[in-house]
């Protein structure tokens, strides 16, 4: 496999391990990791690496040519809690980076495209459970906003245009090997590290808000197996919904005090209960099951086993 690949916001939450395996079962020649600014971290470190700015055309096409590239993965984005505080920025980053990678596919300079949508695209007047694939999409948030325009204009070049882009809604993303980058479900990585270093912890969201979540193998999975499928079995051109685990604070709470019995948890809700009260409490992935073959591995309580093990470490 000599494909040459980009990742366009390879130090992020989902970034930082997609570009793991990707240079695991490509190579780390033909990986091309990048981002705004250059850490010190084994995506930097361990293979090519480039400065780079998404919003920059000319940036982002030199690298394209550069390097030959043939496939990019566009992870670049300012996730929601976040995109509250910065509408204007987050509108500007989410979007034009999109267009700038499907303009370069439209083109002929790259074959294939993932983009990452979200659970977000929901809103309050989507069927809150088991949100089907084909629905009412009304999302109340700058950063569900952003992807359900994304979610047209993908659409939009694939029928036009011909470009071969390929997309999942992500649900809640739960991973021990980076921090929580400014989402609404990231309480639900920070309370496993919360529960080994203070043995308590502070939940933004109330006890009963129920979101799909996902492990982090599982969603690396995903992004790699639909990016992999032969491109007739893509029948759906916006994004597939993607579903692993739902479950409340609660629920989470209960499950650590298997392993840690003294864990306590409290409620203390913030802006993001707004954000949370819009979105789905499950989803029907089954249109990504029938037409390539997707199945989630992690249920909550192997996944709590996995994250406390590795954050003990």
């Amino acid at each position: 496999m000599n494909t040459k690949i980009l990742i366009i916001g390879a130090c992020g939450q989902i970034g930082t391990e997609l570009t793991q395996q990707l240079r695991k079962l490509y190579g780390t020649d033909n990986v091309i990791a990048s981002d705004i600014r250059k850490l010190n971290n084994d995506v930097v470190n361990d293979g090519i690496f480039e400065v780079l700015n998404a919003l920059d055309f000319n940036q982002i096409e030199h690298i394209v040519e550069k390097y030959q590239v043939e496939e990019v993965y566009l992870m670049a984005a300012l996730l929601s809690a976040t995109a509250e505080k910065n509408p204007a920025f987050a509108w500007d980053l989410n979007m034009n980076s999109l267009f700038h990678v499907l303009n370069l596919a439209k083109a002929g300079k790259i074959k294939k495209i993932f983009w990452p949508s979200s659970i977000a695209v929901f809103g309050p007047t989507t069927p809150r459970e088991n949100t089907p694939q084909f629905t009412i999409m009304e999302p109340t948030t700058v950063y569900g906003i952003s992807k359900q325009s994304g979610e047209r204009w993908c659409e939009y070049y694939h029928h036009i245009f011909g470009v071969d882009v390929r997309s999942v809604r992500y649900p809640g993303l739960i991973s021990w090997t980076t921090p929580p980058g400014g989402g609404t479900t990231d309480y639900a990585v920070d309370i496993y590290y919360k529960a080994l270093s203070d043995g308590k912890f502070e939940c933004f969201l109330s006890e009963e808000t129920r979101l799909p979540m996902m492990y982090m193998d599982d969603a690396i999975r995903a992004t790699i197996e639909i990016m992999q499928a032969p491109a007739e079995k893509i029948k759906i051109r916006s994004s597939y919904n993607l579903s692993g685990v739902s479950f409340t604070p609660k629920e989470i709470a209960e499950e650590i005090k298997k392993h840690i019995p003294d864990f306590t948890i409290s409620y203390k809700p913030d802006f993001r209960q707004k954000i949370a009260d819009s979105w789905p409490g499950s989803i029907d992935d089954s249109t990504a099951r029938t037409d390539w073959g997707w199945k989630h591995n992690f249920d909550m309580g192997l996944m709590t086993v996995e994250m406390l093990e590795n954050l003990k470490k």
